[in-house]
């Protein structure tokens, strides 16, 4: 990989709308998806709002998934951003097209940190690159 992250927009078409406004499922999902995708979870933070949709996002140590869906259109906007070699956003993609029963999609990938840009030799969070983390008080 030539960038330090890679960011898949993901926009999901044709859905089922029961699953697309049920905030257990999606959140349920969008964590399955993420440890699918071979990535760390850290926190998650979901809400459905009235009188449907719901918004939410599923914090990685290796950046971040986020949703946010239009069930009265049966269409939901995901984005699937990940960092390093070892997590594979393209199997979270898969993942939610199935659990939504997406009639179509539609995804672009972008480099995210190109190397180009950087410099050589850039590598995702170098090992005692920032010195210790702060505690939160």
């Amino acid at each position: 990989m030539n960038a330090l992250g890679r960011h898949i927009l993901a926009e999901y078409y044709n859905c089922d709308a029961r699953v697309l406004d049920d905030i257990r499922l999606v959140e349920e999902s969008m964590k399955e998806a993420a440890v699918r995708a071979g990535s760390t979870i850290v926190d998650s933070v979901f809400r459905r709002f009235a009188p449907h949709g719901i918004s939410g996002v599923v914090v990685i140590a290796e950046s971040h998934l986020a949703i946010h869906t239009w069930p009265e259109y049966g269409y939901a906007a995901v984005d699937l951003f990940t960092c390093g070699e070892k997590v594979d956003p393209w199997v979270a993609y898969q993942y939610l097209r199935e659990i939504f029963r997406a009639g179509d999609a539609e995804c672009k990938e972008l480099p995210r940190g190109e190397l180009r840009v950087l410099g050589e030799g850039a590598c995702h969070k170098p090992q005692g690159s920032l010195g210790p983390v702060p505690q939160q008080v």
